[in-house]
């Protein structure tokens, strides 16, 4: 990976000044005469985001201006990288609530690009960052790098045997343990939900069960639980090919889970960890599971399957189970887990489930210390007898009475989860739309407010 931001260069960095739109004119007025008509030619107005490279009278770069208009947000920084020309760069001024760290971090997660698939990538620019934690800001920028390479890559190239693959590499850079249970091994060690979910795929992407454990044994245990659907055609209640394009991104829990990992282990907080990760591909074939068969599950409750397309939470109940077992002092899942939740809040706002008020106020601080968003949604109890099951004991498609897709979701998935603080996220790991320093495809979300969190609750 080219690093993009560095701590030291060669010869003169570019300046860039970051701009309130309110202070525009003060800035201007104390400079050459030429900034100030070169900005009003070129429209300038310091909008969020927007970009004025001045250049300098022998046809190079003079200096930048950045504009944040009324914004405080450090993520604005993201379009900054995107929007420079080769070369080395730094921060000249910005307002001081504007952190460093989160300004180069901004711009290292603005700055990704997926190229595997191109045959000539394009220099980019580097932002020259004194006096930053330059470790933590990569530590965090190439994971998230991570989670978005691993969503980005199409399925035929991220399977179930290559999530395996990155997941042994991990632990074994960190010095974790892992253990992985593939195909009819899954029975023998009561997975029977994630065998029947992955069962129908060929022999070279059979269902697996990935354990990764890292950490002192005194130390507390985080649980994390990651759904690894590396592509869903939905099963025998097939997607239409509309809803099938993107499914690349089904495997997105168990991105963020590793990428969230390899942030811990890299700082060495004082935790212990169990990374969890189900891995299938949901596909269609004689023994794929059918609407109203009736599954075993690790905790011993038999789910009723009313949809084949509600996979992901059939797996994570068998994960869940396993958490529960080892006791957690916290368990946290994420998982691309239903369109309701894009319904509700869009593709950039990723909902959040968790009935402890004290973890829930935990990810709210940590969200906004590092301008990570996500919004509290409720386990309302109302709706949890829409999942019952008139010939099982649980099923998981809700009636349709109760509307509120990922709301029962989240209840199917606390029926199997840890009675300790527990917490579910259902991300959506995708950028719909280009823009610049957010790129269309994969994206990291939550990750950074989670790794934060962990990191102050239990320093």
């Amino acid at each position: 990976m080219t690093e993009v931001v560095v701590d030291h260069h060669q010869g003169a960095a570019i300046p860039v000044h970051a701009l309130y739109e309110k202070d525009l004119e003060g800035f201007l007025d104390g400079r050459q005469a030429f900034v100030k008509a070169f900005a009003a030619l070129s429209d300038f107005k310091a909008k969020p985001g927007q970009t004025l490279v001045v250049p300098n009278t022998e046809g190079g770069l003079d200096r930048v201006l950045f504009g944040l208009g009324a914004s405080t947000d450090p993520m604005t920084f993201r379009a900054l990288a995107a929007r420079l020309p080769a070369g080395d760069f730094r921060i000249a001024s910005a307002p001081p609530e504007f952190a460093p760290d989160l300004i180069a971090l901004a711009f290292a997660l603005g700055s990704y690009r997926f190229d595997r698939y191109k045959k000539k990538g394009s220099p980019q620019p580097r932002l020259v960052a004194e006096g930053v934690d330059l470790a933590e800001v990569r530590s965090i920028s190439h994971a998230c790098a991570l989670a978005r390479d691993m969503v980005n890559t199409p399925p035929n190239d991220m399977g179930p045997l290559q999530i395996e693959t990155i997941a042994r590499e991990i632990a074994e850079q960190h010095g974790a343990s892992i253990t992985v249970i593939a195909g009819e091994g899954l029975l023998e060690a009561n997975y029977p939900a994630v065998h029947a979910v992955g069962r129908a795929a060929v022999e070279a992407r059979c269902p697996r069960m990935i354990e990764i454990t890292w950490g002192a044994d005194a130390n507390p245990l985080v649980a994390l639980v990651g759904k690894g659907v590396v592509f869903d055609t939905g099963g025998l209640d097939i997607k239409p090919s509309a809803g099938m394009r993107n499914m690349k991104k089904d495997m997105g829990g168990a991105a963020h889970v590793l990428a969230l990992a390899r942030m811990i282990m890299t700082a060495r907080l004082p935790v212990r960890l169990a990374v969890l990760i189900p891995v299938v591909e949901n596909a269609i074939a004689g023994d794929a599971m059918r609407p109203g068969d009736v599954l075993d599950s690790r905790k011993g409750l038999t789910i009723e399957v009313g949809n084949t397309d509600a996979e992901g939470r059939l797996i994570l109940a068998d994960a869940l189970t396993r958490a529960a077992e080892l006791e957690p002092a916290l368990t946290l899942d994420l998982a691309t887990l239903t369109g309701a939740a894009r319904a509700a809040l869009g593709p950039q706002l990723p909902p959040f489930y968790t009935d402890d008020d004290v973890l829930a106020g935990q990810i709210e601080a940590a969200m906004a210390a590092v301008s990570d968003p996500m919004w509290r949604m409720p386990l309302w109890k109302g709706y949890a007898d829409s999942i019952d099951s008139d010939v099982a004991d649980i099923k998981n498609d809700s009636d349709a009475w109760a509307q509120a897709g990922s709301v029962t979701a989240a209840l199917f998935l606390q029926r199997f989860a840890p009675t300790g603080p527990w917490a579910h996220f259902d991300i959506f790991a995708w950028n719909p739309r280009n823009r610049p320093g957010f790129t269309s495809g994969g994206e990291a979300q939550a990750i950074r407010a989670l790794y934060r969190m962990i990191r102050d609750r239990f320093a």
